[in-house]
């Protein structure tokens, strides 16, 4: 692999200048590591992707 492979043109008017207000309505793109499968959802639903943890 090679760096230059992750090269790309990102036009100034794609990148966010400010935070959305509602921060749960921020993008999450998921990938299943298994199935190699991507998800487009929300933050507000990172629980459900992520491994219950029992302290």
């Amino acid at each position: 692999m090679n760096v230059k492979d992750f090269d790309y043109e990102l036009p100034e008017r794609l990148i966010a200048q400010d935070p959305l207000e509602d921060r749960s309505s921020s993008r999450l793109l998921v990938l299943d590591k298994k199935t190699g499968q991507r998800t487009h959802t929300h933050f507000r639903e990172i629980t459900s992707y992520l491994k219950k943890v029992i302290a």
